[in-house]
Formats: structure tokens, C-alpha cells, sequence
């Protein structure tokens, strides 16, 4: 799977000291940084990974270019980058990835010699998360809900797998427009965008749905829509993983519906980022397992 990042380069550190950093708001409970720590610590690699989060550092995304100074000079080797600045990193990037480059957003930053390089690992973490856990759903239509950096991530994996129409939801029409006409470009099957009022139209039709939003996060709680929409038919998918088990996922679950949480995504996002920084082949049984610990911990 990270042969189709299509960077060639070389890891950033082949030493066993590895220092990483998680970037973004709310991102203090975020499992990542452990993830990554007890996979190098299970490879001999003295990895640290620290979280920089928006909410309790006192100021906000506005500071970005600001981080990415801190930790270049501060010697990291690479910034996992989430919510809201995996599309406002990218203008301070030097080089892109071609499959960043495409989707248009940017979850790992590596600091080399040739300068900051931007990749999306999301898109790769999902399209298997699908494969492994949904892989006899049919893909058919789907209802995407936010076309930020994640959702373009995940719209990108959703044509990979095979989608034939991708609906892409966001309160801001603009953005979906702009990603439903990126995506059609790019894969030569319709992406259509739409707002939250037509999801009331849109659901009865669609095999799956898709919350790209950070709505049901534990600084955002609740559901992306009106959960009385959900049918035995769908299968749905979140790509929040604190906590674990969403409103969105508990009500789909209850309605009969086939579900993903969105620990899968992490994880494997989480396994082709090691690969990216380090140079080293992730277990990823050892680290699905290491995550199912983390969060029986919480």
C-alpha cells in the first residue's frame, strides 16, 4: 500500500532516534503519538512523538507556519498534521507527494534535506480499513459527509475502491463543489456535491455513508445528521476514533447497519506513516493490537 504514495525518497532518519510530532486541535487525546512510540519502541527505535494541540497551547491554526519553523529548527523529523490544517499546510510545503498533490491535502509532513515534503496517508489508511473490514459491502453510491483535508482523503479512496457515484456533502458549497469537480476529474466517474438539507433525498438511495466531519469527536460531540435517516441497507463508516463508538456508529449499529469505526483508518494511516518516517516496515497486527490495548486503557 505506500508504494502508491509514489515518493521516492529516502527515510528520514535510518539512525534509531526518531522525533515526530502531531499537530492540530483537540489532538491531546489522540492515540497516534502512542501508536507510533510503542511500534519503534517494538523495533528498537528510540521514537518520540509529541502532540501540539491548538486548544490547549494558547493559540490557533493562524500559528501553523509558526509550528513548522519550531520543529524544523528544533530537529523533527516529521509532523503528522490533522484537523483543521491538512489543507492550510500545504502553501508552507516545498514539495508534494503526487497523491497529496492530487487530493489536495497533506496529513504527513517529513523535514528532509531537500526541504519539507508533504503526503497523505489518510487516503491509503482508509482505502484499506474498507478493504479489510467492508470488503463485501456494496460501494455503489455513497453519501460522503465534509469535504475538508480528510474528505478529500477518503473521496479519493472511495473512487479507488470502486464507487460509482460519490455524493459529497459539506455545509460549505463551495469546498464540495470544488472537491465533487476534482474527483470527477481525476477518476471519470461523477462525484456530485450537495448540502445538509438534501440528505433527507439523498439517503434512501445510497448503499453507504461516509462522516468525514469531526462531528461525534469528543470535542464535537453528537451526529452529522438526523440518525432517524439511517436503514438497515447502509453501511457506515466514521473516521472519528475518540471515542471509538460515535453516536453516528451506535445508531447505525442499532439500526441493523453494517459498521466501520474509524480506529481502522488510524492504524493505517498510522502503520504507512512509520514506514515514511523510519524506513522500517510496520507490524500491523502488532500495532491493530497496540491500538485494541490503548483504547481498552481509556
Amino acid at each position: 500500500m505506500i508504494r502508491s504514495l509514489g515518493l521516492a525518497t529516502e527515510p528520514v532518519h535510518a539512525s534509531t532516534g526518531v522525533l515526530m510530532g502531531l499537530v492540530g486541535e483537540g489532538v491531546l487525546p489522540s492515540l497516534t503519538p502512542l501508536l507510533q512510540m510503542q511500534e519503534g519502541r517494538a523495533q528498537g527505535l528510540n521514537l518520540v512523538d509529541r502532540a501540539i494541540d491548538f486548544d490547549m497551547s494558547g493559540f490557533g491554526a493562524e500559528k501553523l507556519p509558526d509550528v513548522l519553523d519550531w520543529a524544523e529548527r528544533l530537529g523533527f523529523s516529521a509532523l503528522n498534521i490533522t484537523y483543521p490544517c491538512k489543507q492550510a499546510v500545504i502553501p508552507f510545503l516545498h514539495r508534494l507527494d503526487p497523491v497529496a498533490a492530487a487530493v489536495g491535502a497533506v496529513n504527513t509532513v517529513l523535514f528532509t534535506a531537500d526541504g519539507r515534503v508533504g503526503l497523505n496517508t489518510d487516503t491509503t489508511g482508509f482505502e484499506r480499513a474498507i478493504r479489510e473490514e467492508l470488503d463485501d459491502v456494496r460501494i455503489g453510491r455513497v453519501v460522503q459527509l465534509a469535504a475538508g483535508g480528510a474528505g478529500a482523503a477518503v473521496a479519493d479512496a472511495l473512487m479507488r475502491l470502486g464507487a460509482e457515484e460519490l455524493v459529497i456533502v459539506d455545509l460549505d458549497s463551495d469546498r464540495a463543489r470544488s472537491l465533487a469537480k476534482s474527483v470527477t476529474e481525476r477518476h471519470g466517474r461523477e462525484a456530485i456535491p450537495a448540502s445538509p438539507d438534501q440528505l433527507a433525498d439523498l439517503l434512501p438511495t445510497a448503499d453507504g455513508i461516509v462522516n468525514c466531519s469531526p462531528i461525534g469527536m469528543h470535542n464535537h460531540p453528537g451526529a452529522p445528521f438526523d440518525l432517524t435517516l439511517l436503514h438497515a441497507r447502509h453501511w457506515v463508516a466514521d473516521i472519528v476514533y475518540r471515542p471509538l463508538h460515535t453516536e453516528l456508529l451506535r445508531a447505525a449499529a442499532a439500526a441493523g447497519c453494517r459498521t466501520m469505526h474509524g480506529g481502522h483508518m488510524a492504524v493505517g494511516q498510522a502503520a504507512d506513516t512509520f514506514h515514511l518516517v523510519t524506513g522500517r516496515a510496520p507490524d500491523l497486527p502488532r500495532m491493530r493490537r497496540h491500538f485494541e490495548e490503548l483504547i481498552a486503557d481509556q
